[in-house]
């Protein structure tokens, strides 16, 4: 049989994708793979063998004809949240999992992603697979993310701050003073448009009409958001939302996640261990409920993702994901597709705020100015940071 290049390339494409989640897990120790500290973090092996799960559900089950199941009950260990698959473990015993072992794990990967090179490179790879192997793709890349993240608030709760890796180089970005953007009212088009890949809730290219605003350059730096916390934002109720004011005195919170008062200084878990906070960098990892007060403080707002949108060639993004002032909702025209697929992100359309941009953890060619990531106004264990806009 010869292959032609687009054939090599999309194997080669596989390959590497997901050959990067193996690189994101190198340097974890066996132990590493299997914690769970709360429900929002998933072991760094459920995620290899989810994302190994949905290519072999999705794909080959359904399409490469005499394939045969790597183990029956890993449908029930690894489907996420897709009832039309069926039964599955409930979140929050992912971290019960101890079997099946992480080489098993590991092993399960191995055998679907050789079944997958030959389906690949076989005539039963038409085009009406392409965009579920697409979607494959970027499930995978999504989880990578997660995978980053994940690890990091593992590390991060372990009493002795391990570094993830030590010679790791994040990318870092300082910032200098802000200098607000100015946009005339009138009538912007907001959604993808062209080629390539993108989800379907990015889909519905529309018009929206905007009012006069001003959106900031850059982000909110550790240095502005430490003004913020020494001018007593976490103890005035006046700057939160009466939700947000509840969660603050639940959670007694009084900083943004992974920071620490040590001897008199603000040191700050990083990727590379324990570190002092650098005033000059974005700040990170806040929910939507320090963001909006944040905003509140600065006689400010965060902008609409429509705003945000129709602004982003005009500002650098991609250092972190940025709270929007939108709730998550679906498009004009949005429909979800029949079956599992369509549980991908419409279900999803309730009690979340928008995110726009990327991260330092986002995969290369995995973001674009149109992407819609979204998560619950308490959660911050995500790169998340803050933009201001009025």
């Amino acid at each position: 049989m010869t292959l032609n290049i687009a054939t090599l390339d999309l194997v080669k494409k596989y390959t590497d994708i997901r050959k990067h989640s193996e690189e994101i897990c190198a340097p974890l120790e066996i132990e590493d793979y299997v914690v769970q500290p709360i429900i929002d973090v998933s072991p760094p092996k459920w995620h290899l063998g989810h994302t190994t799960w949905f290519f072999e559900t999705f794909i080959l089950i359904p399409n490469f004809p005499d394939y045969k199941v790597f183990d029956t009950q890993y449908n029930f260990v690894f489907n996420s949240y897709y009832e039309t698959i069926g039964a599955r473990v409930i979140r929050t015993d992912r971290g019960n999992l101890s079997r099946p072992s992480v080489s098993d794990i590991y092993k399960y990967r191995q055998y679907v992603d050789e079944h997958m090179k030959i389906f690949l490179q076989s005539k039963f790879m038409t085009e009406t697979v392409e965009p579920l192997l697409e979607l494959g793709l970027n499930h995978e890349q999504q989880h990578q993310e997660l995978l980053i993240t994940d690890i990091k608030y593992i590390l991060g709760h372990n009493p002795l701050f391990p570094p993830y890796k030590k010679e790791l180089i994040s990318k870092k970005e300082s910032y200098g003073k802000t200098e607000m953007l100015k946009f005339h009212e009138g009538v912007y088009e907001v959604g993808f448009k062209g080629e390539g890949f993108c989800f379907d809730n990015e889909l519905g290219r529309h018009k929206v009409y905007l009012n006069d605003f001003e959106i900031a350059d850059q982000l909110v730096t550790n240095g502005e958001y430490l003004q913020f916390m020494e001018a007593g934002g976490y103890t005035d109720f006046r700057y939160w939302h009466a939700e947000g004011w509840d969660w603050v005195k639940q959670s007694d919170a009084k900083s943004p996640l992974y920071w620490h008062f040590i001897d008199g200084k603000w040191m700050n878990y990083t990727l590379n261990g324990l570190q002092e906070v650098d005033l000059n960098e974005a700040v990170c990892h806040i929910n939507f409920y320090e963001a909006s007060a944040f905003a509140s403080w600065k006689e400010m707002r965060l902008p609409t993702e429509a705003e945000w949108e129709a602004a982003s060639g005009n500002f650098n993004w991609g250092n972190r994901w940025e709270w929007t002032n939108s709730a998550y909702l679906p498009y004009p025209g949005f429909k979800k597709e029949a079956g599992a697929v369509g549980e991908y992100n419409g279900k999803f359309m309730v009690n979340q705020m928008v995110l726009r941009g990327a991260s330092e953890a986002t995969p290369a060619g995995h973001s674009r100015n149109t992407y819609r990531n979204f998560f619950q106004t308490s959660l911050k264990w995500q790169f998340t940071g803050i933009r201001l806009a009025q």
